[in-house]
């Protein structure tokens, strides 16, 4: 049975019968015999580097012009009259022949405006300011936009403001229309709405038009309650929303969360309002469905639409798509595909990415990075998405190189990364701390003209989130906004997120606040980051309390809430709310996701509970999910702490069966059932294989093999372990010392286990209070209770570190044993 897990060479050979009692003295734990390699200096972390690489591609790219340029050091403008101006009328031309709408005075104007440099406009503007101020306005802005100078007219609308409405002037309804307009086209939306707070829009009498842009660029920097404010302000000005007000506002509850109720409400309105529905109204509100995980309400939602007749085309079904790939409900994304086909709506490069996200999210992986094949052969393209979207799920599932293999073949193919797959990658690699070749990846996106955007510099800070770097959280964010990029909701989850996973509780309350003071409203993102800080502590208490309060404002928990809540409760040892999630997930009130049974599997395994691991993992299957190697492992590796081998050899089958690889993890867990079963040399066999074929044991490796020999008394063969071990430069640990005083004291070789100890220290490996309670136990099993007293107040003198309390808690035991 033992060839099988090495199927490139032969079948490992009958072990030969050997000796039970070795000759004990052949070796002993002193440097003469048992040198050890040096420690390996701890890595340094190249974050510096790392970090002036980010600073370095986004300054040059990145940093935003501000609304203010700064002052130009050029010779400030001189008034210019209106003769000046006059004066050179015969060369005034427009800059396309298009702005003849303009006098030639405007013409004029627009000339000076267009050829000044950008930095040194405002000296302009403030040298002609009667001439501005006399001059059709809305016509010179008009016609710096048609130029293509949306920037020029940006800065001029400013001057207006702080020129005309702050001495208590009136800006035309139609200028600030016009400016909403061009700022709506050009994405600027956060510039935007810095202009238009200095001005209450509501004063104005603007059209529905550009009501909308304004609460659409609320709504795409994030900021939802003030939107639904604008939303109500213009309808208290008379004015009735538009088909596309609507779907702007269905697409801001959408974002917010917590409010079906309110999408519902504002659809009913839409239909007594006698406005038809469009693919962006219904996409929309299935799309809003897929951000909370209420499948249900999206298929009700889809089946009343085709029974009121309507018939959905592309744009609907990939957001229909896109509720259960996210989901990783692959079957229903197969079946929604099918349908498609069925009604003659032809699938697009948006339906293949979509079917992509499905597989992977259910652990196809394979199956989703064959999809870009059958995109080819029927002639779509695949794009950056299609391929990031691999690329992640590579990355989620620990497959870093394979990621990087796709990465190599995405731009074989010829097509482009984006700043999406940078991200991915960058993410990936700044997980598993593989800095050199982080920095490698910033400099490639540098000679690719690809600039990094705030999910780059979240990903940085994300990062950092760990035990002792919250420093280096704080220097980022600085940097970050040194750089131009102001912090979005996103940012603020990044920070909850890191500085909780590096235990600064402080600081993640200070960014809870500073968020909501931002404008930002919280969204499940803000708890899940809330509910990852506390999992890594355990404090399921305190989860609970955030998930009664999501409850409570709205909010549905999704799988990655209940997820973590799972990783909480196993933390904490609390079995019990492991028990309560699985009845909600088998009662059908919370949907069996991909991700949520694999937790539900791994926090069992947490807390050895092999019941609820096989019913959970059976589950897992039952949905046609496909299983991981890290499931695999902790299935496997809970059979064979249970001496379950049959049991263990299965998935062991069933990981080569699902096209995955044995790793170190799976020899490892098959050693230890050897070495629990008392078959140490079988145990060995293992660990030559593993090096015949290859591969490079651990230190597990080898501390389960000793232990497999110490357990069976076979003290030297346990010491040639250690002494091939260390000649692979692995250094024992606390755990290797340990099994060795174990042994030793097992066998009543008392003296043996006093000399691993004082090796131990002479190691720079401090012993800690169970490395002398198992040689007090075994003087307590061997009713030497004199000798046991006489050695626990000998540590001190072998340990000066020891402290009283250890040493009373000893000596208890020992009068504990004695008097039962």
């Amino acid at each position: 049975m033992e060839g099988t897990l090495f199927p490139n060479r032969p079948s490992f050979p009958i072990p030969r019968t050997k000796s039970a009692q070795p000759n004990h003295h052949n070796v002993k734990f002193n440097l003469s015999t048992l040198p050890l390699p040096p420690q390996s200096p701890s890595p340094s972390l190249p974050l510096d580097s790392l970090l002036q690489h980010l600073l370095h591609l986004s300054s040059p790219t990145h940093k935003p012009k501000p609304i203010n340029p700064p002052q130009s050091k050029l010779k400030k403008f001189s008034a210019v009259s209106v003769s000046q101006l006059e004066g050179s009328v015969d060369e005034a031309h427009s800059p396309d022949g298009s702005v003849e709408f303009l006098s030639r005075k405007g013409k004029l104007l627009l000339n000076s405006i267009v050829e000044h440099p950008l930095p040194g406009l405002i000296d302009l503007f403030d040298s002609v300011k009667f001439e501005l101020l006399d001059v059709d306005l809305i016509g010179l802005l008009k016609g710096l936009d048609l130029s293509g100078n949306w920037e020029r007219a940006i800065l001029l609308f400013e001057w207006v403001v702080l020129n005309v409405y702050s001495r208590n002037g009136k800006i035309d309804n139609q200028l600030i229309e016009l400016i909403v307009k061009i700022l709506g086209r050009e994405s600027q939306h956060s510039v935007a709405l810095k202009l238009l707070d200095e001005i209450p829009v509501e004063d104005y009498s603007l059209d529905v038009r550009a009501w909308t842009t304004i609460i659409h660029g609320y709504s795409r920097i994030g900021k939802y309650e003030r939107a639904i404010t604008m939303f109500e302000k213009m309808r208290k000005t008379g004015l009735s929303p538009t088909l596309v007000t609507y779907n702007v506002m269905l697409d801001v509850y959408g974002k917010m969360g917590r409010s079906w109720t309110k999408i519902l409400g504002l659809l009913d309105e839409m239909r007594s309002n006698g406005l038809e529905f469009d693919e962006f109204t219904c996409s929309t509100v299935i799309s809003a469905c897929g951000r909370e995980g209420l499948l249900d309400e999206a298929r009700k939602f889809f089946s009343r639409l085709k029974s009121e007749g309507y018939i959905p085309g592309t744009f609907t079904y990939n957001s229909l798509l896109q509720v259960f790939g996210k989901a990783g409900v692959y079957s229903e994304a197969l079946s929604i595909l099918k349908e498609m086909e069925e009604n003659n709506c032809p699938p697009d490069l948006v339906t293949y990415n979509e079917l992509v996200a499905a597989y992977v999210r259910a652990g196809f992986h394979e199956e989703g990075a064959d999809l870009i094949d059958t995109m080819i052969h029927k002639g779509i393209m695949p794009n950056a998405i299609t391929y990031t979207t691999v690329i992640n799920a590579y990355g989620k599932a620990g497959k870093e190189d394979k990621a990087l293999s796709f990465f190599r073949l995405m731009k074989e193919s010829g097509c482009v990364p984006n700043v999406c797959t940078y991200n991915a990658i960058l993410g990936m690699l700044g997980k598993k701390s593989r800095l050199e070749e982080m920095i490698d990846m910033l400099c490639e996106m540098r000679s690719n003209g690809c600039a990094p955007n705030s999910v780059t510099w979240n990903t940085m800070l994300a990062m950092c989130g760990n035990k002792g770097m919250h420093k280096y959280v704080n220097r980022v964010f600085l940097e970050m906004k040194s750089c131009g990029f102001q912090p979005d909701r996103d940012t603020f989850n990044a920070l909850i997120g890191a500085y909780g996973r590096c235990g600064s509780q402080v600081d993640v309350v200070k960014m809870y606040e500073e968020m909501i003071k931002a404008g930002f409203t919280p969204c499940v993102t803000t708890y899940n980051a809330l509910l990852n800080a506390l999992a890594r502590r355990g404090d399921w208490k305190e989860a609970e309390s955030v998930i009664l309060d999501m409850k409570k404002k709205g909010f549905k928990p999704n799988e990655t809430s209940y997820s973590l809540m799972l990783n909480c409760y196993a933390k904490g040892g609390n079995s019990r709310g492991i028990e309560r999630v699985e009845e909600e997930i088998y009662k059908g009130h919370i949907f069996p996701s991909w991700m949520l049974l694999r937790t539900l599997v791994l926090a069992n395994f947490k807390c050895r509970a092999l019941m609820g691991m096989e019913r959970a993992f059976q589950e897992f299957r039952k949905h046609g999910y496909k299983p991981d190697l890290v499931l695999c492992n902790s299935m496997l590796s809970i059979f064979a702490k249970n001496k379950m081998h049959d049991r263990a050899h299965e998935m062991l089958q069933l990981i080569r069966e699902s096209g995955l690889q044995p790793d170190l993890v799976t020899y490892n867990s098959l050693m230890d059932m050897y070495a629990r079963g008392g078959e140490c040399w079988k145990a060995e066999e293992i660990l030559k294989g593993i090096q015949k074929s290859g591969g490079k044991p651990d230190l597990v490796s080898y501390n389960t093999v000793i232990k497999g020999f110490c357990w069976q008394g076979l003290m030297q063969e346990a010491i040639r372990t250690l002494s091939e071990m260390t000649i692979q430069g692995i250094r024992p640990c606390i755990v290797t010392y340990n099994t060795f005083v174990a042994g030793y004291a097992g066998k009543g070789m008392f003296t043996d286990a006093e000399e691993v100890i004082s090796y131990m220290i002479q190691h720079d490996c401090r012993p800690n209070e169970l490395t002398y309670k198992i040689v007090v136990d075994g003087y307590c099993k061997a009713k030497k209770y004199e000798e046991a007293m006489e050695f626990v107040s000998n540590i001190t003198e072998i340990d000066k570190f020891f402290d009283d309390q250890s040493l009373g808690r000893l000596t208890f035991c020992i009068r504990e044993r004695m008097e039962s």
